[in-house]
Protein backbone atom coordinates (compact mmCIF):
# COMPACT_ATOMS: atom_id res chain seq x y z
CA UNK A 1 0.00 0.00 0.00
CA UNK A 2 1.26 3.34 -0.82
CA UNK A 3 1.35 4.65 2.87
CA UNK A 4 3.88 1.55 3.64
CA UNK A 5 5.62 2.24 0.22
CA UNK A 6 6.15 6.23 1.53
CA UNK A 7 8.63 5.01 3.70
CA UNK A 8 11.00 3.49 1.04
CA UNK A 9 10.31 6.59 -1.26
CA UNK A 10 13.15 9.72 -1.32
CA UNK A 11 12.96 12.95 -2.27
CA UNK A 12 13.70 16.93 -2.20
CA UNK A 13 10.36 19.09 -1.48
CA UNK A 14 12.82 21.89 -1.70
CA UNK A 15 13.72 20.92 -5.39
CA UNK A 16 10.77 19.29 -6.46
CA UNK A 17 12.09 18.51 -9.91
CA UNK A 18 15.21 17.09 -8.73
CA UNK A 19 15.85 13.56 -7.64
CA UNK A 20 18.65 13.04 -4.74
CA UNK A 21 21.11 10.41 -4.41
CA UNK A 22 20.63 8.37 -1.06
CA UNK A 23 22.72 5.09 -0.15
CA UNK A 24 22.15 1.86 2.23
CA UNK A 25 25.39 0.72 2.24
CA UNK A 26 25.92 -0.67 5.53
CA UNK A 27 22.32 -2.20 6.72
CA UNK A 28 20.17 -3.83 4.96
CA UNK A 29 17.25 -1.39 3.86
CA UNK A 30 15.69 -0.65 0.08
CA UNK A 31 13.87 1.99 -1.38
CA UNK A 32 13.71 4.51 -4.58
CA UNK A 33 14.68 7.96 -5.56
CA UNK A 34 12.68 9.98 -6.94
CA UNK A 35 11.27 13.44 -7.98
CA UNK A 36 8.58 14.83 -5.57
CA UNK A 37 6.29 15.62 -8.57
CA UNK A 38 6.37 11.88 -9.02
CA UNK A 39 5.91 11.25 -5.44
CA UNK A 40 2.79 13.57 -5.40
CA UNK A 41 1.24 12.10 -8.45
CA UNK A 42 0.98 8.53 -6.87
CA UNK A 43 -2.14 7.00 -6.54
CA UNK A 44 -3.64 5.61 -3.37
CA UNK A 45 -3.46 2.29 -4.80
CA UNK A 46 -1.49 -1.10 -3.90
CA UNK A 47 2.19 -1.11 -5.45
CA UNK A 48 4.36 -4.33 -6.63
CA UNK A 49 7.99 -3.66 -5.24
CA UNK A 50 10.66 -5.79 -7.58
CA UNK A 51 14.15 -5.41 -6.71
CA UNK A 52 16.61 -7.82 -9.03
CA UNK A 53 19.84 -8.09 -6.61
CA UNK A 54 21.53 -10.58 -4.79
CA UNK A 55 23.41 -10.00 -1.18
CA UNK A 56 25.82 -12.33 -0.58
CA UNK A 57 29.74 -13.01 -0.69
CA UNK A 58 31.62 -11.26 -3.46
CA UNK A 59 34.17 -8.91 -4.75
CA UNK A 60 35.11 -5.45 -4.70
CA UNK A 61 36.41 -4.17 -8.43
CA UNK A 62 38.67 -1.05 -9.16
CA UNK A 63 41.08 0.33 -11.56
CA UNK A 64 44.97 0.93 -11.07
CA UNK A 65 47.79 1.79 -13.22
CA UNK A 66 51.43 1.93 -11.87
CA UNK A 67 53.41 4.02 -14.11
CA UNK A 68 57.14 2.98 -12.57
CA UNK A 69 59.41 6.16 -12.28
CA UNK A 70 63.59 6.17 -11.26
CA UNK A 71 62.51 5.79 -8.02
CA UNK A 72 59.91 3.08 -5.86
CA UNK A 73 58.88 6.49 -3.57
CA UNK A 74 55.21 6.81 -4.87
CA UNK A 75 52.95 9.63 -5.77
CA UNK A 76 49.36 8.34 -5.61
CA UNK A 77 46.30 10.01 -7.49
CA UNK A 78 42.91 8.70 -6.39
CA UNK A 79 39.78 9.65 -7.19
CA UNK A 80 36.32 7.63 -6.43
CA UNK A 81 33.76 6.26 -9.12
CA UNK A 82 30.79 4.99 -7.17
CA UNK A 83 28.41 7.13 -8.41
CA UNK A 84 29.62 8.34 -12.29
CA UNK A 85 25.92 9.17 -13.01
CA UNK A 86 27.02 12.34 -10.72
CA UNK A 87 28.88 14.77 -13.30
CA UNK A 88 31.05 17.01 -10.71
CA UNK A 89 30.93 14.62 -7.66
CA UNK A 90 32.09 12.06 -9.22
CA UNK A 91 32.45 11.93 -13.41
CA UNK A 92 34.68 15.08 -13.10
CA UNK A 93 37.25 13.58 -11.13
CA UNK A 94 37.52 10.61 -12.95
CA UNK A 95 38.14 12.25 -16.22
CA UNK A 96 40.63 14.69 -14.56
CA UNK A 97 42.06 11.81 -12.86
CA UNK A 98 42.32 10.04 -16.21
CA UNK A 99 44.02 12.62 -18.60
CA UNK A 100 46.57 13.08 -15.87
CA UNK A 101 47.49 9.59 -16.25
CA UNK A 102 47.53 9.85 -19.88
CA UNK A 103 49.95 12.92 -19.50
CA UNK A 104 52.60 11.02 -17.20
CA UNK A 105 52.69 8.38 -19.64
CA UNK A 106 54.13 10.57 -22.00
CA UNK A 107 56.55 11.76 -19.39
CA UNK A 108 59.92 10.13 -17.81
CA UNK A 109 59.20 10.81 -13.99
CA UNK A 110 61.30 11.05 -10.80
CA UNK A 111 58.87 9.24 -8.93
CA UNK A 112 56.55 6.24 -9.69
CA UNK A 113 52.88 7.28 -9.97
CA UNK A 114 49.93 5.04 -8.61
CA UNK A 115 46.25 6.01 -9.87
CA UNK A 116 43.66 4.79 -8.22
CA UNK A 117 39.78 4.07 -9.29
CA UNK A 118 38.08 3.24 -6.64
CA UNK A 119 34.20 2.97 -4.80
CA UNK A 120 34.39 5.92 -2.04
CA UNK A 121 35.88 4.80 1.17
CA UNK A 122 35.03 0.92 1.04
CA UNK A 123 37.31 0.83 -2.07
CA UNK A 124 40.06 3.05 -0.28
CA UNK A 125 40.08 0.70 2.59
CA UNK A 126 40.21 -2.65 0.68
CA UNK A 127 43.12 -1.25 -1.07
CA UNK A 128 44.64 -0.33 1.73
CA UNK A 129 44.04 -3.91 3.48
CA UNK A 130 45.61 -5.35 0.43
CA UNK A 131 48.56 -3.19 0.37
CA UNK A 132 49.42 -2.27 3.73
CA UNK A 133 53.00 -3.38 3.57
CA UNK A 134 53.85 -1.59 0.69
CA UNK A 135 51.61 1.81 1.71
CA UNK A 136 54.72 3.57 3.14
CA UNK A 137 56.07 3.95 -0.11
CA UNK A 138 53.21 7.08 -0.64
CA UNK A 139 55.38 9.82 -0.03
CA UNK A 140 52.76 12.10 -1.36
CA UNK A 141 49.11 11.67 -2.37
CA UNK A 142 45.49 14.02 -3.93
CA UNK A 143 42.46 12.66 -3.70
CA UNK A 144 40.94 14.16 -6.71
CA UNK A 145 37.13 15.38 -6.94
CA UNK A 146 34.49 17.85 -7.52
CA UNK A 147 36.76 19.25 -10.25
CA UNK A 148 34.48 20.71 -12.84
CA UNK A 149 31.92 22.75 -11.07
CA UNK A 150 32.77 26.91 -11.15
CA UNK A 151 34.12 26.77 -7.90
CA UNK A 152 37.08 28.05 -6.49
CA UNK A 153 40.11 25.79 -5.70
CA UNK A 154 40.04 24.36 -1.96
CA UNK A 155 42.57 22.30 -0.36
CA UNK A 156 42.34 20.03 2.38
CA UNK A 157 45.57 19.59 3.97
CA UNK A 158 46.84 15.96 4.90
CA UNK A 159 46.74 14.48 8.47
CA UNK A 160 50.40 15.89 9.13
CA UNK A 161 50.01 19.02 7.86
CA UNK A 162 52.88 20.52 7.10
CA UNK A 163 53.73 17.99 4.41
CA UNK A 164 55.59 18.79 1.35
CA UNK A 165 52.76 17.87 -0.78
CA UNK A 166 50.71 20.27 1.68
CA UNK A 167 53.32 22.60 0.73
CA UNK A 168 53.37 22.02 -2.85
CA UNK A 169 49.79 22.76 -3.14
CA UNK A 170 49.46 25.63 -1.22
CA UNK A 171 52.41 27.29 -3.33
CA UNK A 172 50.82 26.67 -6.96
CA UNK A 173 47.37 28.18 -5.71
CA UNK A 174 49.65 31.21 -4.49
CA UNK A 175 51.28 31.49 -7.56
CA UNK A 176 47.92 31.24 -9.86
CA UNK A 177 46.69 34.28 -8.59
CA UNK A 178 43.20 33.17 -8.02
CA UNK A 179 40.80 32.66 -5.28
CA UNK A 180 41.14 29.81 -3.22
CA UNK A 181 40.68 28.33 0.32
CA UNK A 182 42.92 25.91 2.19
CA UNK A 183 41.40 24.00 5.44
CA UNK A 184 43.01 21.69 7.50
CA UNK A 185 42.26 17.78 7.52
CA UNK A 186 39.65 17.15 9.53
CA UNK A 187 38.22 13.12 9.08
CA UNK A 188 35.38 14.10 7.50
CA UNK A 189 35.05 13.82 3.59
CA UNK A 190 36.32 11.87 0.85
CA UNK A 191 39.21 8.90 1.25
CA UNK A 192 41.91 11.19 2.58
CA UNK A 193 40.38 10.09 5.48
CA UNK A 194 41.14 6.66 4.77
CA UNK A 195 44.91 7.25 3.59
CA UNK A 196 45.57 9.67 6.45
CA UNK A 197 44.29 7.18 9.47
CA UNK A 198 46.45 7.30 12.22
CA UNK A 199 47.51 3.81 11.52
CA UNK A 200 48.79 4.70 7.89
CA UNK A 201 49.07 9.04 8.19
CA UNK A 202 50.23 9.41 4.78
CA UNK A 203 50.96 12.17 3.60
CA UNK A 204 47.38 12.62 1.46
CA UNK A 205 45.23 16.01 1.03
CA UNK A 206 42.53 16.14 -1.17
CA UNK A 207 42.52 19.66 -3.84
CA UNK A 208 38.61 19.89 -5.21
CA UNK A 209 37.03 22.98 -5.89
CA UNK A 210 33.52 23.77 -4.09
CA UNK A 211 34.11 20.59 -1.40
CA UNK A 212 31.06 18.28 -1.16
CA UNK A 213 27.69 19.03 0.33
CA UNK A 214 28.37 22.85 0.21
CA UNK A 215 26.38 23.36 -3.79
CA UNK A 216 23.04 22.39 -3.36
CA UNK A 217 23.41 20.09 -6.72
CA UNK A 218 25.50 17.76 -4.44
CA UNK A 219 23.68 14.34 -4.56
CA UNK A 220 21.53 15.05 -6.61
CA UNK A 221 20.28 14.70 -10.31
CA UNK A 222 21.06 18.33 -11.29
CA UNK A 223 24.77 17.22 -10.48
CA UNK A 224 24.38 16.97 -14.47
CA UNK A 225 26.48 17.93 -17.83
CA UNK A 226 25.05 21.61 -17.13
CA UNK A 227 26.92 22.19 -13.72
CA UNK A 228 30.52 21.53 -15.22
CA UNK A 229 32.13 23.45 -17.88
CA UNK A 230 35.08 21.60 -20.04
CA UNK A 231 37.18 25.20 -19.09
CA UNK A 232 37.13 24.41 -15.87
CA UNK A 233 38.16 20.67 -16.48
CA UNK A 234 41.06 21.63 -18.29
CA UNK A 235 41.99 23.98 -15.47
CA UNK A 236 41.44 21.91 -12.90
CA UNK A 237 43.84 19.47 -15.09
CA UNK A 238 46.59 22.09 -15.36
CA UNK A 239 46.18 22.33 -11.78
CA UNK A 240 47.22 19.34 -10.64
CA UNK A 241 49.72 18.84 -13.53
CA UNK A 242 51.35 21.95 -12.33
CA UNK A 243 51.61 20.35 -8.68
CA UNK A 244 53.27 17.19 -10.25
CA UNK A 245 55.75 19.60 -11.68
CA UNK A 246 57.11 20.90 -8.69
CA UNK A 247 57.06 17.63 -6.65
CA UNK A 248 59.41 16.21 -9.73
CA UNK A 249 61.75 19.30 -9.50
CA UNK A 250 61.22 20.04 -5.40
CA UNK A 251 64.90 18.04 -4.34
CA UNK A 252 67.18 18.87 -1.90
CA UNK A 253 70.75 19.19 -2.29
CA UNK A 254 74.34 19.77 -0.75
CA UNK A 255 76.84 22.09 -0.86
CA UNK A 256 80.32 20.32 -1.86
CA UNK A 257 81.71 23.47 -0.99
CA UNK A 258 80.24 24.88 2.03
CA UNK A 259 82.73 27.30 3.27
CA UNK A 260 82.36 30.63 1.68
CA UNK A 261 81.45 31.25 -1.56
CA UNK A 262 82.91 29.73 -4.69
CA UNK A 263 83.81 32.37 -7.70
CA UNK A 264 81.34 31.92 -9.40
CA UNK A 265 82.68 32.97 -12.78
CA UNK A 266 85.22 30.92 -13.18
CA UNK A 267 82.85 27.99 -13.34
CA UNK A 268 81.01 30.04 -16.27
CA UNK A 269 78.02 31.08 -13.60
CA UNK A 270 77.77 34.86 -14.26
CA UNK A 271 77.54 36.44 -17.43
CA UNK A 272 80.20 38.21 -18.50
CA UNK A 273 77.87 41.01 -19.89
CA UNK A 274 75.22 42.40 -18.13
CA UNK A 275 72.04 43.45 -19.80
CA UNK A 276 69.91 40.77 -19.07
CA UNK A 277 66.43 41.98 -17.21
CA UNK A 278 66.39 39.37 -14.41
CA UNK A 279 70.41 38.95 -14.28
CA UNK A 280 69.99 39.91 -10.58
CA UNK A 281 67.25 37.35 -9.83
CA UNK A 282 69.48 34.73 -11.31
CA UNK A 283 72.18 35.71 -9.37
CA UNK A 284 70.80 35.87 -6.04
CA UNK A 285 69.32 32.03 -6.89
CA UNK A 286 72.55 30.71 -7.43
CA UNK A 287 73.70 32.43 -4.15
CA UNK A 288 70.89 30.99 -2.26
CA UNK A 289 70.75 27.33 -3.44
CA UNK A 290 74.22 27.34 -2.54
CA UNK A 291 73.44 28.96 0.80
CA UNK A 292 70.52 26.97 1.51
CA UNK A 293 71.85 23.67 0.04
CA UNK A 294 72.28 22.05 3.35
CA UNK A 295 70.05 18.60 2.76
CA UNK A 296 67.55 20.03 4.52
CA UNK A 297 65.56 22.73 2.67
CA UNK A 298 64.15 21.76 -0.47
CA UNK A 299 64.41 23.97 -3.71
CA UNK A 300 60.49 25.10 -2.66
CA UNK A 301 61.33 25.74 0.82
CA UNK A 302 64.64 28.02 -0.57
CA UNK A 303 62.11 29.82 -3.30
CA UNK A 304 59.77 31.06 -0.39
CA UNK A 305 62.89 31.88 1.52
CA UNK A 306 64.31 34.17 -0.82
CA UNK A 307 60.86 35.45 -2.08
CA UNK A 308 62.12 33.71 -5.84
CA UNK A 309 59.90 31.96 -8.25
CA UNK A 310 60.17 28.20 -8.09
CA UNK A 311 61.22 27.78 -11.67
CA UNK A 312 64.21 30.12 -11.50
CA UNK A 313 65.62 28.21 -8.55
CA UNK A 314 65.06 25.01 -10.32
CA UNK A 315 67.04 26.78 -13.12
CA UNK A 316 69.61 28.05 -10.64
CA UNK A 317 70.18 24.11 -9.09
CA UNK A 318 70.47 22.59 -12.57
CA UNK A 319 73.44 24.96 -12.97
CA UNK A 320 75.12 24.39 -9.87
CA UNK A 321 74.39 20.52 -10.25
CA UNK A 322 76.15 20.52 -14.07
CA UNK A 323 78.93 22.50 -12.41
CA UNK A 324 79.39 19.86 -9.73
CA UNK A 325 79.12 22.32 -6.93
CA UNK A 326 76.07 21.01 -5.56
CA UNK A 327 74.89 17.44 -5.66
CA UNK A 328 71.35 15.53 -4.52
CA UNK A 329 71.08 14.72 -1.38
CA UNK A 330 70.48 11.03 -2.66
CA UNK A 331 73.19 10.60 -4.60
CA UNK A 332 75.43 11.02 -1.45
CA UNK A 333 75.87 8.49 1.46
CA UNK A 334 76.52 11.36 4.52
CA UNK A 335 74.71 14.72 5.64
CA UNK A 336 76.61 17.48 5.14
CA UNK A 337 77.35 17.44 9.01
CA UNK A 338 79.48 14.01 9.01
CA UNK A 339 81.45 15.41 5.91
CA UNK A 340 82.45 18.24 7.79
Amino acid sequence: PLNELREHLYTLPEHPDWIPYRTSYYHEGWGFCITHHQLKALKDETYEVCIDASLEPGHLAYGELLLEGDAQDEVLISTHICHPSLCNDNLSGISVVTFLAKYMLTQKPRYTYRFLFIPGTIGAIAWLAINELQASRIKHGLVAALLGGRGHFTYKRSRIGNAEIDKVVEYVLSQNNISNSVRDFEPYGYDERQFCSPGFNLPVGSLTRTPYAEFPEYHTSADNLDLVAPTVLEASLEMYIQVVKVLEVNKRYINVLPKCEPQLGKYGLYDKVGGQNNVREVQLALLWVLNLSDGEHSLLDIAQRASLKFDIIANAAAQLKKTGLIQEISERKHPLKERL
